[in-house]
């Protein structure tokens, strides 16, 4: 789907139930080539602006902390339609709800031959919550192999870590690194381990993020048409009766950096949180919760 023009407001586009399962078993979501040239043209220097006028009065339309996302960047601003493009805005009310507010924004800028990179980190705290922030990441041109683009860590956003804890880190299996067309955006969860990346490429590499926090349980948001169908029992097990087709399948998705038990500790995690977004207690994968939960209740430590 390409970008809706500067002034339109169609309706969000919200996640099926599969891509929330993406989301909860890998920790992000990407949208290659979504925004339209022209937008992505104005974008571009509508952020260079923002850059050039960074914490200044002159700032044009500098959002405030806690302000409700949805009156970010009022029209005819390029980088508001942007976020308010059917398939951004479906994205942020499927994972934080319509009345999402505003944490923060910044434009980061990694010019050409550039070596230095950011260390491997996250921008949280400890936070033993399953509720979650997301990271908005836009990039309104192309950002080539080489261009310095964000590097991640798939499905490492559910490791309780401060910060930097992980910045010693160098060359993780299975680490990405961002590269890919004009108008791109990605959605973080807010503990995906990620990082700038060195530029030795021929342009700047310039790139939005948005941080959201949720106001209202994130429960059920998205395009639940699709739930019924995909919903695994919570019976399904791997190592005995299971459905390939259902949602306990894309949960088991398994990265090249898990070994056997951060694999399994990894499923418990994803499994709780779809607990949390379905309002389904008693869902599980593979019987680890509910073996848990049999034994507390026959009073066994």
């Amino acid at each position: 789907m390409t970008g809706s023009a500067i002034g339109d407001e169609p309706a969000p586009l919200l996640l099926t139930t599969r891509q929330m399962a993406e989301f909860v078993a890998r920790g992000f979501l990407e949208f290659p080539a979504l925004i339209d040239d022209s937008i992505n043209t104005q974008a571009e220097a509508e952020l260079r602006t923002i850059l050039d006028t960074w914490g200044s009065e002159d700032r044009p339309n500098a959002p405030d902390s806690g302000q409700p996302w949805t009156s970010l960047y009022p029209q005819p601003s390029a980088l508001g339609a942007v976020l308010r493009h059917p398939t951004v805005a479906g994205a942020i009310q499927s994972l934080v709800g319509p009345d999402a507010v505003f944490d923060h924004d910044f434009v980061h800028l990694r010019p050409s031959g550039d070596l230095n990179g950011q260390r491997l980190h996250c921008d949280a705290i400890i936070d033993p919550n399953l509720s979650f922030d997301i990271q908005v990441f836009y990039f309104p041109h192309q950002v080539a192999d080489d261009g310095g683009g964000t590097g991640f860590v798939p499905a490492t956003h559910l490791r309780l870590i401060h910060e930097t804890d992980v910045g010693r880190y160098r060359h993780l299996k299975g680490e990405r690194q961002w590269a890919g067309p004009a108008g791109s955006v990605l959605i973080f969860h807010h503990g995906l381990w990620h990082r700038g990346m060195p530029n030795p490429g021929s342009r700047d590499r310039l790139m939005y993020k948005l941080r959201l926090n949720p106001s209202s349980p994130q429960v059920l948001q998205w395009n639940t048409d699709d739930l019924a169908e995909v919903s695994s029992a919570n019976t399904d097990h791997i190592f005995a009766r299971f459905d390939p087709t259902k949602i306990a399948m894309s949960l088991r998705h398994r990265e090249p950096w898990m070994g056997e038990a951060d694999f399994r500790l990894e499923v418990v995690a994803r499994t709780r949180l779809w607990r949390h977004l379905t309002n389904n207690p008693k869902f599980d994968v593979d019987w680890y919760l509910t073996r848990l939960e049999r034994r507390s209740e026959l009073g066994h430590r």
